[in-house]
C-alpha cells in the first residue's frame, strides 16, 4: 500500500458486534456478504475486521475479574475462544471479504499470522505502541494505521519507522469520538496527511451517525481510497450501538461512495468529456484562413493568414498555429479560403521537443547527476528542431542571481555555434562525457573533472561526440547578451522552447 491501491478499500469494522456469539458473529458477516455482492460491479474491494486481544495477559491480573470497569468488563463478556475466530475469519473469506484485523498486544500477532489474515491494522490507541509496532514489522502483513489524536510529529516517526523497514502502510484519518458530531470531523485532515506523506496512501475511519453519507462523499472528494465503519446487526439480545451501521445503512453509504467516486472521476489522468466536448469547444474557435494567395509549396507562416469565426469543417484552428506545428501549402490556397487538411501538409515537432527530453533525462541518469525539483529546462535549437541532432542543447537553470549556475546538456553528435557575450564571464566544469571547446578559434578537448573559464568577449563553440554534461557557474545570465557569429540565428525568432513540468 505505499502505492495507491487498485481499487477503493472499504472496511467492515466487527470490533465487539459478535457480543461474544460466534453464531451471531457469522450471521453479521453472511448478511454484509449479501451487501458487498450487490455492489460487485463497482470495482471496490471489501474487508471484514475483527479485534484480538490476548485477554489472559492484556488485562492485568488483578483486574481479571473486575466489572467496575467499562472496558475490562466489555472485554470479558465478548471473549471468543480461539476456534471461533477462526470460524469467523473463515466466513469472511467465504462471502468475498479480505480478512482483516486489529491486535491490541503482540501475542495477537502470532495468532493473525496463525490464522491467515490479510491485512493488519493498527488502532489509534497503540499508535505509537512502539513494543506492538515493532512485533507488527516482523509480519509479512500490509498495515493500515488510524491517527486519532496523534500529533503530526507521531505520524511522522511511525510513517519512518515503517518505510525504513519497508513495510507497506496506509494512513487513516479518524476521530476517537463515538459517534462523532459535525463539528469535530475534521476532513481537511485527509488533505493533509495527503500533502505531507504523498506516497502513502490515505484513508477515512468514520464514527459519525450511520445514517449520514456527506462525510463519505467529502472524503472521496479529497482523495480517500479506504473507508472503514463499524458494523453490526441489531437483535432481540444484541441492541445495535449508535455508531455501528446496518447492512441498510452501508447499502446507502456505498451508494453515495459510488455516486461520488462517479462524479469525482480520474484522479491520476486528465480527463475530458470526450467527443461531444471537442466538438462544442471546436465549433466556438476561430479557424486559420489565407490572408493572400498562397503558392503551393511554400511554408506558411503568421504573415500569410489571419484567424476568424466561423471555423469550417475540417479546418486548422488558432488553437492548432504554434511554433511545433510546421505547415506548408499542398496546393495553391485562394485569399480568405480556410487552411486545412485538404490543402495544408502539417509536420507535427512537439513529439521532437519530447524526444529531446526523454535523451536528456537518460543521460542525466547515465551520469548521476541530481537535478533540483522544478528547475525550469530550455531547449536550444538554433535552426529549429528539424536540425536539433546536430545543432542545440538543453541548459537547466538552478538559480540565476547575481551569480547563475546552469546545467548543460549535450546529445553524441551536436554543436553549439560559436557565440559570445558582454556581460556574462562564465566557467564550466565538466561532469560526464568529453567536449570539444573552441575559444576564440582554438580548440581543446576536455574530460571529467575539467574546468574551463570563458572571459566576456570571448567566442566559445561546442561540439561533443559522446554526450556531454557540463556545470556552468557565472554572473547573472541576460537574455539579450547572447551573441552569435551566424546572423540568421538571430532571425530565428524560435529558437528556444522552456520548459517546467519536465522532470
Amino acid at each position: 500500500m505505499t502505492d495507491a491501491p487498485a481499487a477503493p478499500l472499504f472496511i467492515f469494522e466487527l470490533a465487539n458486534n459478535h457480543m461474544g456469539s460466534v453464531e451471531h458473529g457469522i450471521r453479521v458477516i453472511q448478511d454484509f456478504g449479501k451487501v458487498i455482492r450487490e455492489h460487485a460491479a463497482d470495482g471496490f474491494r471489501f474487508a471484514f475486521k475483527l479485534q484480538y486481544r490476548d485477554l489472559d495477559s492484556f488485562i492485568h491480573p488483578d483486574y481479571q475479574s473486575r466489572s467496575d470497569i467499562k472496558y475490562v468488563k466489555r472485554f470479558q463478556e465478548t471473549r471468543l475462544s480461539d476456534s471461533d475466530f477462526r470460524r469467523l475469519v473463515d466466513t469472511m473469506t467465504a462471502e468475498g471479504f479480505i480478512p482483516m484485523c486489529t491486535p491490541f498486544d503482540e501475542a495477537s500477532v502470532d495468532r493473525i499470522e496463525i490464522h491467515g489474515i490479510d491485512i493488519i491494522k493498527i488502532a489509534s490507541c497503540s499508535f505509537t505502541d512502539w513494543p506492538l509496532l515493532e512485533r507488527i514489522a516482523l509480519s509479512d502483513k500490509p498495515v493500515v494505521a488510524s491517527t486519532a489524536g496523534a500529533e503530526l510529529e507521531d505520524i511522522d516517526r511511525v510513517v519512518s519507522f515503517f518505510e525504513h523497514r519497508q513495510k507497506p502502510l496506509s494512513l487513516m484519518h479518524c476521530v476517537g469520538e463515538y459517534p462523532t458530531p459535525h463539528e469535530h470531523y475534521h476532513l481537511n485532515q485527509i488533505d493533509l496527511l495527503r500533502q505531507r506523506y504523498p506516497n502513502v496512501p490515505v484513508g477515512y475511519s468514520t464514527h459519525e451517525n450511520p445514517d449520514e453519507t456527506i462525510a463519505i462523499r467529502m472524503a472521496i472528494a479529497k482523495g480517500a481510497m479506504l473507508f472503514e465503519k463499524h458494523v453490526g446487526i441489531a437483535s432481540p439480545d444484541y441492541p445495535l450501538n449508535n455508531y455501528s451501521a446496518s447492512p441498510d445503512q452501508i447499502r446507502l453509504w456505498l451508494q453515495a461512495a459510488r455516486e461520488a467516486f462517479l462524479l469525482c472521476g480520474p484522479t491520476h489522468e486528465r480527463a475530458t468529456g470526450g467527443a461531444s466536448e471537442a466538438d462544442s469547444l471546436n465549433g466556438l474557435r476561430r479557424g486559420v484562413f489565407a490572408k493572400h494567395t498562397i503558392p503551393a509549396g511554400k511554408i506558411i507562416d503568421s504573415s500569410d493568414v489571419f484567424f476568424a469565426f466561423p471555423p469550417q469543417e475540417g479546418q486548422l484552428l488558432a488553437n492548432d498555429w504554434s511554433k511545433y506545428e510546421q505547415h506548408t501549402a499542398r496546393a495553391e490556397i485562394a485569399a480568405n479560403q480556410p487552411l486545412g487538411r485538404r490543402n495544408v501538409d502539417t509536420v507535427h515537432l512537439r513529439q521532437r521537443i519530447l524526444n529531446a527530453v526523454e535523451s536528456v533525462k537518460t543521460m542525466l541518469q547515465q551520469g548521476h547527476i541530481v537535478v533540483p525539483g522544478k528547475s525550469d529546462l530550455e531547449i536550444s535549437h538554433h535552426y529549429g528542431m528539424n536540425r536539433f541532432d546536430e545543432y542545440g542543447l538543453v541548459m537547466i537553470t538552478v538559480v540565476n542571481r547575481e551569480y547563475c549556475k546552469k546545467l548543460i546538456v549535450m546529445l553524441p553528435g551536436q554543436t553549439h555555434p560559436e557565440q559570445h557575450h558582454i556581460r556574462k564571464e562564465e566557467t564550466f566544469l565538466i561532469l560526464h562525457g568529453e567536449i570539444e571547446i573552441a575559444l576564440d578559434g582554438e580548440e581543446a578537448t576536455y574530460l571529467p573533472g575539467d574546468v574551463v573559464t570563458v572571459a566576456r568577449g570571448v567566442r566559445h563553440k561546442f561540439h561533443t561526440r559522446t554526450g556531454v554534461i557540463f556545470e556552468e557557474i557565472s554572473s547573472s545570465h541576460f537574455p539579450d547578451d547572447s551573441f552569435y557569429t551566424d546572423p540568421a540565428i538571430h532571425e530565428n525568432g524560435n529558437r528556444k522552447t522552456l520548459l517546467t513540468y519536465w522532470m
